[in-house]
């Protein structure tokens, strides 16, 4: 694979771990919104024009679309894929395939990958762009990369010089203000037999972004979700809560969960890092939610370079599916649902700390360079072996200026399962919603909507 040299200075290696790293010069972030985007991505499209230039992404909805309608007709329904790659073609694209991509076109002859034009169709609202330009000379990593200071709302590292701070640009990447959805998880097992895992109702909220003006510091949480189970039966009334903050060595995750059984709000610190996930069957942990969240601290990170990769992109088809069961086939998700395009991507990679304890040594992940999503990520295990990977799958929520990836899959290679969580579609898909009231995020507010 051929990568490019990132921005990392080596004298940065020198840098102790406690101290806040430099934002770039004036000179580096002049580069913003001429050569880089506002966000920091090539404006320019790649060399044989299958990238194409950014022209401002995609702010109108196609025929159909009605305001207020919260499920988003695609607007390339009419495409059809420039090519398909499977067993026989492999070994030519392989160089543009994350590893457990390649992994499944290998094993499975019934997975294949159709790949279509490519749309940058990303937007942001303009007053974030603003604050991007603003973070590149002055927001503040901190604590070896695991904590951040003096960020406005908006992407804090466009012009990244560690793995770290990529992967905070993912963590904070804007989703609106505040949205909900009803969703379910399914399972699939390794017979190929799917199981609704949850059904439930889903707040999710980013109170850094409800004040365009307020710098973030460290105390600030920048994450919180609620959810709320009514199925199948055995896990109706449950709900959980959690919150992240900017610094989570100082102030870690904060979880709480209402068990119907209990009939009282539990703290829940354990719903973070490699605590299996029991809504995946066993597949995925709480850090694999949304391919990647929570601290970083328990792995170094490397920013390996920027790559051009088929990923999943623009998939309207499968974010707003009504009926998911033909989606759910044995060993993969229907590749008819599919949508895969060729982008740029920063490649990060984790190693776990020598004292870190994590199921995953070591982590690879896919960040889009137009929204900072990780879009894939290959994870493996202490023997070097290739263990599970995820996808999340984007979409442009043209109407209000905000990137979306609802759901998501994690394939477990060794289990010889996947889960989809977050299939929004049955249900009108996503609801950009004003924020809930700060009684609404207090332990006891899950104990009164807990009740089966």
């Amino acid at each position: 694979m051929k990568f490019v040299t990132t921005l990392l200075a080596a004298s940065l290696a020198a840098v102790i771990s406690s101290s806040a790293l430099a934002a770039v010069s004036a000179e580096e972030a002049a580069k913003l919104g001429t050569s880089l985007t506002a966000v920091g991505a090539e404006q320019a499209g790649n060399a044989d024009g299958s990238i194409p230039a950014f022209d401002g992404g995609l702010k109108t909805a196609p025929a159909g679309f009605k305001a207020g309608d919260t499920v988003r007709p695609d607007p390339f329904a009419g495409e059809k894929p420039l090519l398909v790659i499977d067993g026989k073609n492999l070994d030519q694209y392989k160089d543009q395939l994350t590893a457990v991509t390649a992994e499944l076109v290998k094993r499975f002859p019934s997975f294949r990958i159709d790949v279509y034009p490519s749309h940058r169709t990303a937007t942001l609202p303009q007053a974030l762009l603003d604050n991007t330009l603003k973070n590149a000379t002055g927001a503040k990593s901190l604590e070896g990369g695991n904590a951040i200071d003096n960020v406005l709302p908006g992407v804090p590292f466009p012009i990244p010089q560690s793995g770290a701070e990529a992967m905070w640009n993912h963590l904070l990447r804007y989703q609106g203000v505040a949205y909900s959805t009803k969703y379910d998880s399914w399972n699939v097992d390794s017979a190929g037999v799917p199981t609704l895992a949850t059904t439930g109702m889903a707040y999710n909220g980013f109170p850094i972004y409800e004040d365009l003006n307020k710098v973030i510091d460290a105390k600030d949480i920048f994450f919180q979700t609620k959810l709320y189970y009514s199925g199948p039966a055995r896990r109706a009334g449950e709900s959980l809560m959690l919150k992240d903050a900017a610094n989570p060595l100082e102030q870690p995750r904060r979880a709480w969960q209402y068990l119907p059984g209990v009939r009282r709000v539990k703290l829940a610190p354990n719903l973070a890092y490699d605590t299996p996930n029991p809504g995946t069957a066993g597949s995925g942990t709480y850090d694999d939610i949304y391919v990647f969240n929570g601290a970083l601290d328990r792995y170094d990170w490397k920013l390996v370079g920027k790559q051009e990769m088929i990923v999943p992109y623009n998939t309207y088809a499968l974010t707003y599916i009504k009926d998911p069961k033909p989606m759910t086939t044995p060993n993969h998700l229907a590749p008819e649902f599919v949508r895969w395009e060729k982008h740029r991507v920063w490649v990060v990679e984790g190693t776990l700390k020598g004292d870190a304890r994590h199921i995953y040594h070591k982590r690879r992940f896919y960040l889009d360079e137009d929204t900072w999503n990780a879009l894939a990520s290959d994870q493996y295990d202490a023997r070097g072996q290739l263990y599970r990977g995820s996808y999340s799958f984007f979409t442009q929520s043209y109407d209000v200026d905000t990137p979306n990836t609802a759901p998501h899959v994690i394939y477990d290679l060794v289990g010889g399962s996947y889960n989809i969580n977050g299939v929004v579609g049955p249900y009108g898909g996503i609801k950009y919603i004003e924020p809930l009231s700060k009684v609404q995020w207090s332990p006891e507010a899950l104990a009164g909507a807990g009740i089966r």
